[in-house]
């Protein structure tokens, strides 16, 4: 028996490796149908491959090679030749769905697949691959506004993952005691209004940049809430805190250095009053970081893309009780993002 073999003789099972040689295969499917408007044309109505690609000037035979691939990854439906959207894609990969990823997805295949060639460099150095992949200065975050629509789509593709994530974080700690939240960074919205339709007592506010808080707008007043939800224009490192109870911060801490986030926390720690809270929102990682997988690929995509990285809760605690804050405690959701409560004594 050589090395390769297992105890009883036999050799492993290949299917994990095998998996990951095509897994790209499978996102850049969908990232190309994406880019590519399949699902926005089909929403509208279903269509034969010779039709579609003269609507869409795309090489007939590809197209059907594409549309086949769909079809096999759970996101159409083929009848005679005719493709339907199923519902999983109507609800999340056509751009006028108000569930819709498709501004995620646009970034996930025009800047991280892109970047994401460049891990290995990243390892080397231990600094995010933005300059090297593209040739940019300054923070990603700077090339998420380039332009009106790319801004609108990255902000409605986030919405997207805000509506699955949000009420899993504002239901995993009771926060009946509070009377305001303000959601620091909190882009559209989603977890002031979540926070406020499981809480009739409290008023809410979105604390972000102005470009922002003029898209969040719109979304905010879809919403049956919002009459208590404020939006206030601001830069969360620059800028005084509003003054507030509770505050809320999403998918932010993962995104800077120690050294900012440390300062951060300080900062919402000291515009607390007594037994005021900070509620997050962020992915944990085991005590142990050898999972959850997703947290593991998240974490590494922040070493590509920022200067920041995942956690696990006795981190975060480290890094809060660091600033003063006496209790903190962590939830999992078993949504996209956990929670995590630290409270000012």
């Amino acid at each position: 028996m050589n090395g390769l073999d297992s105890q009883d003789g036999k050799l492993p099972d290949a299917a994990p490796v095998l998996d990951l040689i095509e897994a790209f295969r499978r996102s850049k499917t969908m990232f190309a149908a994406v880019e590519l408007r399949i699902f926005d044309r089909l929403g509208e109505s279903p269509d034969d491959a010779v039709t579609l690609a003269a609507r869409l000037g795309l090489n007939r035979d590809a197209l059907e090679r594409l549309l086949d691939a769909c079809v096999g990854l759970g996101f159409l439906h083929k009848n005679g030749g005719l493709y339907s959207n199923l519902p999983v894609a109507d609800a999340y990969l056509r751009r006028k769905s108000p569930r819709t990823m498709t501004g995620y997805i646009l970034y996930s295949n025009q800047a991280l697949y892109p970047m994401w060639r460049n891990l290995e460099s990243a390892l080397r150095e231990g600094t995010p691959r933005w300059r090297q992949t593209f040739g940019l200065e300054g923070p990603i975050f700077n090339q998420f506004f380039r332009t009106e629509e790319a801004k609108r789509d990255f902000i409605a593709g986030m919405h997207g993952f805000g509506l699955m994530s949000s009420p899993r974080v504002v239901a995993a700690f009771d926060l009946g005691r509070f009377r305001r939240l303000v959601d620091l960074g909190g882009a559209t919205g989603h977890l002031a209004v979540a926070a406020c339709h499981a809480y009739p007592q409290l008023r809410a506010a979105v604390f972000d940049l102005p470009e922002v808080t003029g898209l969040a707008r719109d979304y905010v007043e879809r919403s049956a809430v919002a009459d208590r939800v404020e939006l206030i224009a601001g830069d969360l490192f620059r800028d005084p805190l509003p003054e507030t109870d509770l505050y809320a911060i999403g998918r932010v801490l993962h995104d800077w250095s120690e050294e900012k986030v440390r300062a951060l926390a300080a900062k919402i720690y000291q515009a607390l009053p007594e037994g005021g809270a900070l509620l997050v929102a962020e992915r944990l990682l085991d005590e142990d970081k050898t999972g959850p997988l997703a947290t593991l690929m998240q974490s590494l995509n922040m070493l590509i893309c920022t200067e920041g990285k995942e956690r696990s809760l006795s981190e975060y605690a480290e890094l809060l009780c660091g600033v003063g804050f006496a209790e903190v405690e962590g939830r999992r959701t078993g949504g996209p993002l956990d929670a995590i409560l630290a409270v000012k004594r």
